[in-house]
């Protein structure tokens, strides 16, 4: 039994996991559309540009207390823009649409606990 790793992590290690996943996630989408989405269980947000789908759904099941259905996700690419007669770039991100199980959902006008 030597060469078998732990199935469960301890309870000291999950704090450490809750720092891994806020790497992962960054932060919620706040528009109008992300509003609609809500209406549909569904919740975006804007994630690490190397995140897998997999780690998004982790990542969202510790952190909320959720069931994840689903995650889609987009690499939006920065428009150019410009400012006062200069061109620049808007930075590249990624963004993940996370559809929640039936009947549950996230509310992110508080604080994650």
């Amino acid at each position: 039994m030597a060469g078998k790793a732990k199935k469960t992590a301890d309870k000291k290690d999950a704090p450490a996991l809750k720092e891994v996943f806020y790497d992962i996630i960054y932060r919620p989408v706040i528009t109008e559309k992300a509003t609609a989405a809500s209406e549909h269980h569904k919740v975006i947000f804007r994630v690490r540009p190397d995140a897998t789908k997999s780690q998004v759904k982790q990542a969202v099941e510790g952190l909320f207390k959720v069931d994840v259905t689903a995650v889609n996700t987009i690499n939006v690419q920065g428009k150019n823009k410009a400012f006062r007669g200069r061109t620049g770039k808007r930075s590249d991100f990624k963004k993940a649409i996370v559809t929640l199980k039936e009947g549950q959902s996230i509310d992110l006008s508080s604080g994650v606990a």
